[in-house]
């Protein structure tokens, strides 16, 4: 386009690549550490600069014609193979990374062709300078939120937007760039240039912005869940406290009774009768305040609340829990699982008994441990038509509680997930691995 030797092409070559290099790099979520993925970038870079080279001395015809389209078919295959973003993510980051690359080429050509009459030094300069000013622009200001966003497309954006996005990014890239134009500078070629670059970088920045903020959203929709379940958690341990305190005052009213039955056995003399009555008050005392259903104290409370709560709602509860009292996952995770499932089970027989006052509820909960492994289960009834959707059930058939804090938490440890409604019986089933660094 604006010409030059073979030592020019070489920097405008090396300037370009190092350019997409950082671009992407920036804005991917890499493969390995910091400085193994820059060392293999920069390994990278040479070979396909050498190969390049080699090129040009075997045949510089085509070299000229093919080698720019071939050094970046060459980093496409490379830069998805360095990310671990899922797969249509990376082709999007990648699809803008190569408009980013149109822009600066683009926008230094101009630059050179009117204001300094196609000056190559000039285009090199400005390549830089442009890709400095974006390199900055996404270091400062969206790097962060970026790759971030990468979570938010995952499990946000459909398959069909992302496609129109790239879609959009290539057609705005083969506009710019067809060969066909590059070389009329006209103030009407000039505006449509610039009208492609600011529409196509602005549809970017807007479904961008918009998928952030439904992520964000959705973010701020799973911790108000978390201070739901932390509410309805200090309800039943209050309701716990409140049965102790009542089971205190009945204690000490009783003791008063006893105390007199006593009183006047020995006042008679009555020795033998005395040692019968306190043996069955004896037995009588025997039972333990607070029902033992494993040895995890936090498990064992919220299990013993939430059965409470369920029995009083007319629900028959089975529990069979074998957990042992320093189990490696943090107590907070496991009381988010199984605070939310034992929640959701009971609004689930709740909203059956809305539906049908004659039918039976039933809470089936089982927790075993398995070498490396946990597997959690919990069936209870519910509603016949209680929907599940994309493989998980709809808020309306758990209260709007907790689903996606059991998600979200089992994914911390690799967590496999199935729910199920077998024509009235709700069926949740979780198997998570145990911290390998915390066995023992």
């Amino acid at each position: 386009m604006l010409g030059g030797s073979i030592f020019i092409a070489l920097i405008r070559w090396v300037i370009s690549i190092t350019g997409v290099v950082i671009l992407f790099f920036l804005m991917s979520e890499p493969r390995y550490h910091r400085k193994k993925t820059i060392f293999c970038y920069i390994c990278f870079t040479i070979v396909l600069l050498a190969a390049a080279g080699f090129w040009y001395v075997l045949h510089w015809e085509s070299c000229a014609k093919m080698s720019a389209l071939t050094m970046y078919l060459c980093f496409a295959v490379f830069s998805l193979f360095m990310s671990v973003d899922p797969v249509y993510l990376r082709i999007y980051k990648l699809v803008l990374t190569f408009y980013l690359l149109a822009v600066f080429l683009i926008s230094a050509i101009e630059i050179s062709v009117i204001f300094f009459h196609g000056n190559v030094w000039v285009d090199i300069i400005m390549r830089v300078v442009l890709i400095m000013v974006m390199t900055l622009f996404i270091e400062k200001k969206i790097k962060s939120s970026i790759r971030g966003f990468s979570y938010y497309v995952e499990h946000e954006v459909d398959r069909f937007s992302i496609t129109v996005m790239i879609l959009s990014l290539l057609f705005g890239i083969g506009y710019i760039m067809n060969p066909n134009s590059l070389d009329q500078v006209t103030p009407y070629r000039l505006f449509q240039i610039f009208m492609n670059l600011f529409l196509t970088g602005a549809l970017q920045l807007l479904v961008f912005r918009l998928y952030f903020h439904i992520g964000q959203e959705k973010a701020y929709q799973k911790e108000n869940q978390l201070m739901q379940m932390n509410q309805r958690l200090l309800e039943r341990n209050l309701e716990i406290l409140e049965n102790a305190a009542e089971s205190g005052r009945r204690i000490r009213h009783d003791a008063r009774h006893h105390n007199a039955v006593i009183a006047e056995y020995a006042r008679r003399g009555q020795i033998t009768e005395l040692l019968v009555y306190l043996k069955e008050y004896s037995k009588e005392t025997e039972y333990p305040l607070t029902q033992a259903v494993c040895p995890n104290t936090a498990i064992n409370n919220l299990l013993v609340a939430y059965t409470n709560h369920a029995k009083t709602n007319q629900i028959q509860v089975m529990l069979d829990v074998e957990l042992e009292e320093n189990l490696p996952i943090p107590n907070i995770d496991l009381v988010t699982i199984l605070a939310n499932a034992y929640e959701n089970a009971i609004y689930g027989c709740i909203e059956a008994k809305k539906q049908n006052s004659n039918r039976e509820c039933r809470i089936h909960l089982m927790i075993r441990r398995k070498n490396n492994k946990l597997v959690i289960s919990c069936s209870n009834t519910c509603r016949p038509d209680a929907e599940i959707k994309n493989h998980q059930p709809k808020p309306e058939s758990t209260g709007g509680i907790g689903v996606l804090s059991i998600i979200k938490t089992s994914e911390k440890y690799d967590g496999e997930y199935d729910f199920q409604n077998d024509n009235g019986v709700f069926l949740f089933r979780l198997i998570m691995n145990i911290p390998q660094e915390s066995i023992h």
